[in-house]
């Protein structure tokens, strides 16, 4: 018998996620910050419920997102570039809290391979590597990363996808036209939204707890080469890089997490 799934932040994501999951008869409970989504992804067989996360306090009823649920996906968006003087380990702890109180067993937390700071050498990223990012973001998720595995009342499976992109997102079109691109030579790192899914549904059908997974497609082209080419194959204005300053970056191998798991990525480059 399929169990019960709640998913914290029913976004992008999240809710196709949801989707997916109830496709394969799970029964799922979410989350999300408005009324009006909450009444709509109720339409659509999710159990939503509305939570307001801040760094000292959760609004929202909790008790029926988690009564029922034995595994929990957060999904939540440091959201620190609108707001870099953010505590997002403190939201985070918020919400641990709650489930600390519940009765689940498990659960998967989406971070992000910005985990890894960008050198000049283009480091490879195996499942060895160690979090070393500088930046704010990145030293937040690390802190979350490392509060939740120590937890003792829940395993935590870590999942960090590289930049994610789908049928209606791609940074590729963000960057047409643009100038002045900074890393021209850093290697891409990208991932698809349906492979992500597609490996959080095997994490809790298959049970893969404790682990920690990266995520990332297996081409890695320049960033100039890629969106050089994206724009001319989509009939966009080229983007323009700085060619002046070395470039940073990292390369993701997700060879080692996906051995482990029998999904195999459906999206390449």
């Amino acid at each position: 018998m399929k169990q019960n799934i709640a998913i914290i932040g029913c976004g992008w994501l999240g809710r196709p996620l949801a989707h997916h999951l109830l496709s394969l008869g799970f029964a799922v409970a979410g989350s999300t910050r408005s009324a009006e989504k909450a009444k709509q992804l109720k339409s659509e067989g999710i159990d939503a419920t509305v939570l307001l996360l801040s760094e000292t306090t959760l609004e929202g009823d909790t008790d029926r997102l988690l009564i029922n649920a034995t595994q929990v996906i957060i999904n939540i968006p440091p959201g620190l570039r609108g707001n870099p003087n953010k505590d997002h380990v403190a939201e985070i702890d918020q919400l641990v809290k709650r489930i600390n109180a519940s009765n689940v067993a498990h659960v998967i937390y989406c971070s992000s391979t910005s985990v890894f700071q960008n050198d000049e050498s283009f480091r490879v990223i195996t499942e060895e590597s160690l979090p070393n990012s500088n930046d704010n973001s990145g030293r937040q998720l690390i802190q979350i990363e490392k509060n939740l595995k120590e937890n003792s009342n829940f395993i935590t499976t870590i999942i960090r996808p590289s930049g994610l992109i789908g049928a209606d997102r791609h940074p590729g079109k963000i960057l047409a036209g643009k100038s002045e691109i900074s890393d021209p030579e850093s290697p891409i790192n990208l991932i698809h939204r349906d492979d992500v899914i597609g490996v959080i549904s095997e994490l809790l059908d298959e049970k893969h707890w404790g682990q920690t997974i990266n995520l990332a497609m297996p081409q890695h082209p320049s960033k100039k080469d890629y969106y050089s080419n994206y724009a001319k194959t989509h009939g966009l204005e080229a983007p323009n890089f700085d060619l002046d300053t070395p470039s940073k970056g990292k390369i993701i191998d997700s060879g080692q997490s996906l051995d482990h798991l029998t999904y195999r990525l459906k999206h390449s480059l």
